[in-house]
């Protein structure tokens, strides 16, 4: 299901009478009409969906977002915090891309769903961002107990 699909409040929508100028997509976006959204890769793989966007609540930026990969009907699925940074929205085809082929995707960094990393641990995020080729912003003030 795409972000149009999940637009209870209609922010989406155009035409019936509306200027098509109007409303805050696809530059400003409801989180929860982005959850669920499929992730596709340039060769047309799909590489799961959105589960989770993660926010930071100090700077106020979107970290993550967690998508699922693998498994059937919810079983054996791996999670993987994806920088939001690394993901790209295609408005024509209403689905996230992100530039990495399928097979990386299975040997990157990921986790299982009852066994969550401290994403606020800088070595963990660090390995993240060096996996897609993404910069941790640097205004953020990490966490350095570990």
């Amino acid at each position: 299901m795409n972000y149009e699909e999940r637009d209870t409040y209609g922010m989406y929508k155009v035409g019936m009478g509306s200027n098509k100028d109007e409303g805050p997509g696809p530059e400003l976006m409801g989180a929860g009409t982005l959850l669920g959204n499929d992730v596709y890769n340039h060769q047309e793989q799909d590489l799961g969906d959105i589960k989770e966007i993660i926010l930071d609540m100090r700077s106020g930026k979107v970290s993550y977002a967690v998508l699922a990969f693998g498994g059937f009907l919810g079983m054996g699925e791996k999670l993987f915090a994806v920088p939001w940074d690394a993901l790209t929205l295609d408005t024509e085809n209403k689905r996230f891309v992100l530039n990495v082929d399928k097979e990386s995707l299975k040997d990157a960094p990921g986790f299982d769903k009852d066994k969550w990393p401290d994403m606020a641990d800088r070595s963990w995020a660090e390995k993240i961002h060096a996996y897609y080729g993404t910069k941790w912003y640097s205004d953020r003030t990490p966490d350095t107990r570990h």
